[in-house]
């Protein structure tokens, strides 16, 4: 087995695949996909594509596995999106507890703003927004045909792209060697959009602080400029 030095033991991919086999990997895509943000999904899917292509730890076809995966995703989805169709405002109102970060669900809902409908589809292969944008698309009313047209491109796209990339990458004998480093590479690529979400949201706070006294003079950023000159 592969191991992976990136949050608990008890996170990492090998444990669960070595421990709960596809079951364990079908609830946590499921439970990813529309309730918790902690879980570990995209090594986790590249790790089980590795490991089916090996065939130790899971025993059935790539083909049944990511069926079972991309059904997972999707399902998953639709449970986030009744979440947030049933408490719809509430969310946005709810307290941070361990489980739920407010700041999580409004990168969320900005993501959804920036991108619309196909969000459904991006947000698939950020973590942490992946989990949330179906709630968001809920709580928006979003039409449900849409929604869900959306879910079954973006569970297939994830559910089964990566699955595949890593069953056909881990027939590479330099991938088989080097697994560990590259599953941390996987886990590092997919949290830089995310990295990214956050830096520029700050950029537009500091932006947007530094506009308000100029708002609240009846100046724009221009005339003072040309005040300053005069």
């Amino acid at each position: 087995m592969y191991t992976i030095a990136l949050g608990p033991e008890w996170l990492s991919p090998d444990y669960l695949i070595s421990h709960f086999g596809l079951i364990g990997i079908l609830v946590i895509v499921f439970a990813e996909s529309g309730l918790f943000a902690f879980l570990p999904g995209d090594s986790l899917l590249f790790t089980a594509g590795l490991l089916v292509a090996d065939g130790q730890y899971i025993k059935q076809p790539l083909w049944l596995v990511c069926t079972l995966i991309v059904a997972a995703a999707i399902i998953g989805d639709q449970v986030g999106y009744m979440i947030g169709k049933f408490f719809g405002p509430k969310l946005f109102n709810r307290p941070n507890s361990k489980l739920f970060k407010r700041e999580n669900l409004d990168k969320a809902h900005e993501f959804m703003d920036r991108h619309g409908p196909k969000a459904i589809v991006l947000a698939r292969f950020v973590p942490i927004i992946r989990t949330f944008a179906p709630m968001v698309a809920g709580a928006g009313s979003m039409k449900y045909r849409t929604f869900l047209t959306y879910n079954i491109i973006g569970g297939i796209g994830w559910g089964a792209g990566v699955t595949v990339a890593g069953y056909w990458l881990g027939q590479i004998e330099f991938i088989k060697t080097n697994i560990e480093p590259i599953l941390v590479g996987i886990v590092l690529i997919s949290v830089i959009p995310v990295v990214f979400e956050v830096l520029k949201a700050r950029k537009e706070s500091k932006a947007a602080a530094a506009q308000a006294p100029l708002e609240a003079e009846g100046q724009t950023p221009g005339q003072r400029g040309r005040h300053a000159k005069r």
